[in-house]
């Protein structure tokens, strides 16, 4: 069975749309890259490095430092379809990060956002 097409396209690719997403909101880009630390543990550092790399979202989640447990708690629809019902891992922990970007997006306090 083939991969899903988002599955081995560069992480580098989409991530200027999450920046886009959320400056229209008046969020910024640091917020950003603080939701994606809380999600997969990469640094500011390790980030960089990636977006250079061209790491797709298939390594770029596989090799995630440290996955924040408390993604599980993320809930609602993104994309006509709701996050906690997604059966495929790598699909779901996807969608975990455009749900987040979503809510940074619409105005969600970082606090909120980051399930404290």
């Amino acid at each position: 069975m083939a991969k899903h097409a988002i599955f081995t396209m560069p992480f580098s690719k989409v991530y200027p749309h999450y920046i886009a997403k959320a400056e229209r909101k008046g969020r910024t880009k640091s917020e950003v890259d603080q939701l994606i630390n809380w999600l997969t543990g990469y640094t500011p550092k390790e980030l960089e490095k990636i977006l250079n790399k061209g790491i797709d979202f298939e390594t770029f989640f596989n090799e995630a430092p440290k996955l924040n447990p408390a993604r599980k708690t993320i809930k609602g629809v993104i994309c006509g379809v709701r996050v906690e019902e997604i059966q495929n891992p790598l699909m779901q922990e996807i969608r975990y990060l455009d749900k987040i970007v979503d809510e940074l997006s619409k105005g969600k306090t970082m606090e909120k956002i980051l399930r404290k």
